[in-house]
């Protein structure tokens, strides 16, 4: 009977842990941002972000390097851009699966609300 019973609980924690969604730890799609360094204009992408976790982009995280621009969201979470590194200063969101700002969307990090 013991057997019985531990091999059902056994069968039901995995049956649980295989059907738990994987998107309740990250955004599924890309995330573009185009940023400069050394004169030339380059973009950087996020893929398959973690939710919830601010996100500090090392391109343009040092103080005398200038913000991201141009962030284009194609995951499908809400993504909100922060002017300053760690999710401070002021926000801007960008709608799930095409959401964008233009060049004056200027930022340093991001965090998908999914």
């Amino acid at each position: 009977m013991r057997f019985r019973t531990s091999l059902a609980v056994a069968l039901g924690a995995l049956t649980l842990a295989v059907s738990l969604p994987t998107s309740a730890h990250a955004a599924t799609g890309q995330f573009f941002f185009t940023y400069n360094r050394d004169g030339k204009t380059l973009e950087g992408y996020l893929r398959d972000p973690r939710a919830r976790y601010c996100i500090t982009l090392e391109e343009v995280a040092k103080p005398d390097s200038t913000p991201a621009y141009s962030p284009r969201n194609r995951t499908n979470s809400i993504a909100t851009v922060y002017t300053d590194v760690d999710c401070e200063g002021e926000s801007f969101p960008l709608k799930s699966g095409g959401g964008h700002g233009g060049a004056n969307v200027k930022f340093r990090s991001v965090v998908f609300n999914q």
